[in-house]
């Protein structure tokens, strides 16, 4: 769920600095610690260009007001965050004639983009550390040694723009990592068979601290003449290692039901092969057989939150009597249990992982009561605004802490 947040009330509490310029460089809003810093009063900043309100001192020329400007342009222009280590800006000082204070900053710039996709406001973070560099053992340091003390502020000055630029790589390198990860899991979640099925939505959510890849999983494969089976499983863990297991138990099922159209024993030889893989073992899965010329659904579960069948009258059936441990977790085979039940034109068949419905601190009942009614309310829809409304009406639709993957049947 989104917290409602006054971002306002929150920037003016905070005891960091904080003011926003829009693409012109106008101050447009200013935070009562950021006044306290800089000494000045809204009316002074409020409106006004960065450069006019907070003017460079005249008498001290080493180009910071071209080399800020350039940032800020900089940035405008690309849309990427800039920052400036031990940048020396004065500021006017208080109750003095054309007087300026020497004044040492950090100073970090992060663009905001407007829905046109340009940059629309700039927020400037910055961190006094004046103290620091006027301190009485650097001015020590400076009357002992000038040229030592000239020497160890470039160092530092240069160290620090070297772990600047480190972490703009490794920005980068992420953004690649991402990049990629987003690839295949799109590639692995293909479904060829799912353009047939106009009855059939499918939704997969990543967990919002992964890197949008996990081990949650759908498949549907088309059986002629007249069936189809469908899948659902997902695998313990997020990110890369949880997404390539994930692919591998995926195809491995549908193959397996292509040559044997059994659910139950599709998953036994899928509990045979997750033995085999390692991280595995804890996966579950559901595999369902939907016969469209006996209207029949026949089912097998292994591990896995189960099945909802609804009615046209709003009323539900837990496909909940075919269920077993996850796979991989016996140590000698055992045959897999499997059941079936009739359905009727109109019935909606809704699959999904625990992502869903479990919240913590909450018993798994009132997550599995929660769906049940959201899919009365709104069992009118077609299988894709219904898609999209559960997961509104569950409060996921932004994302959870848990990936989710959810498949939507009108039968």
């Amino acid at each position: 769920m989104t917290a409602d947040i006054d971002f306002t009330a929150f920037f003016d509490a905070t005891p960091s600095p904080y003011l926003v310029l829009d693409a012109d460089l106008v101050i447009r809003y200013v935070n009562p610690a950021c006044l306290r810093t800089a000494g000045r009063t809204e009316d002074e900043l409020i409106g006004k260009y960065f450069f006019d309100a907070l003017p460079e001192n005249p008498g001290f020329r080493d180009e910071a007001e071209r080399n800020l400007k350039a940032s800020l342009h900089r940035l405008v222009h690309t849309g990427k965050p800039e920052t400036a280590v031990l940048q020396r800006y004065d500021v006017p000082a208080p109750d003095q004639q054309d007087g300026f204070e020497e004044r040492w900053w950090s100073m970090i710039h992060t663009p905001l983009r407007g829905p046109d996709g340009t940059v629309k406001w700039i927020i400037q973070q910055v961190t006094d550390v004046t103290a620091c560099v006027l301190s009485p053992r650097a001015r020590q340091l400076s009357e002992e040694s000038p040229e030592r003390t000239r020497s160890m502020a470039a160092e530092l000055y240069a160290r620090a723009r070297e772990l600047h630029r480190l972490n703009r790589e490794l920005r980068q390198a992420h953004a690649r990592e991402q990049q990629v990860a987003v690839t295949l899991q799109e590639a692995m979640l293909s479904v060829p068979d799912l353009d047939r099925h106009t009855n059939i939505a499918v939704r997969y959510l990543p967990a919002t601290a992964s890197l949008n890849v996990c081990g949650d999983w759908y498949d549907i494969v088309d059986l002629p003449p007249d069936r189809y089976a469908v899948a659902v499983g997902d695998v313990v863990g997020h990110g890369l290692h949880a997404a390539a297991i994930m692919g591998m138990l995926r195809s491995a099922l549908s193959a397996v039901i292509r040559a044997i159209p059994s659910p139950a024993q599709a998953l036994e030889v899928l509990g045979l092969y997750a033995r085999a893989v390692d991280g595995a073992m804890a996966a579950t899965a559901v595999k369902i057989l939907i016969d469209t010329r006996s209207r029949l659904i026949i089912y097998s579960n292994a591990g896995h939150p189960p099945p909802i069948l609804l009615h046209p009258d709003g009323t539900c059936d837990l496909l909940d009597q075919a269920t077993d441990p996850p796979l991989g977790t016996r140590e000698h085979h055992v045959p897999r249990p499997q059941a079936g039940l009739p359905y009727i034109p109109g019935d909606i068949l809704v699959l999904y992982t625990d992502g869903l419905i479990e919240r913590r601190d909450e018993d798994i009942d009132a997550g599995l009561e929660r769906l049940t009614t959201a899919l009365a309310q709104d069992r009118a829809l077609p299988p894709d605004p219904l898609a999209d409304a559960l997961l509104t009406r569950l409060n996921v639709a932004g994302g959870v802490s848990d990936d989710i993957a959810l498949v939507v049947i009108r039968l």
